[in-house]
């Protein structure tokens, strides 16, 4: 088992983290966001990858008993890219309606917003 996709998952994290952390507008931080969550599809694809096994289709090619990949890692790993696309989504409403409203994207120059 190597653990090369998991330095790669979590390069990737770190890497959209310190995107998050040093962002000076929200646009960007939408997109650090994504790439952060992206992390998770690398995890989850490595964990869920097996040496010498093929597509979860039984046929002739495949018979049963046959080493395969599992397909609930595959399933979720689809599944989280339909939620962060639907994050993205909201987080990039939410950028254009602090726009409308203060006329800024940049976080350092809400002024209504501090308490």
């Amino acid at each position: 088992m190597s653990v090369f996709p998991y330095l790669v998952a979590a390069w990737i994290l770190l890497m959209g983290l310190f995107g998050v952390i040093r962002s000076r507008h929200l646009v960007h931080t939408v997109v650090c966001v994504s790439v952060t969550q992206s992390s998770t599809y690398v995890l989850l694809l490595a964990v869920g990858y097996q040496k010498k096994a093929s597509a979860p289709i039984f046929g002739q090619a495949n018979p049963p008993g046959s080493p395969v990949v599992d397909p609930v890692v595959q399933a979720m790993a689809l599944t989280d890219i339909v939620v962060s696309a639907t994050v993205s989504a909201l987080l990039l409403a939410l950028v254009i309606q602090v726009a409308k409203r203060h006329g800024t994207v940049v976080p350092d120059e809400l002024h209504a917003l501090r308490g």
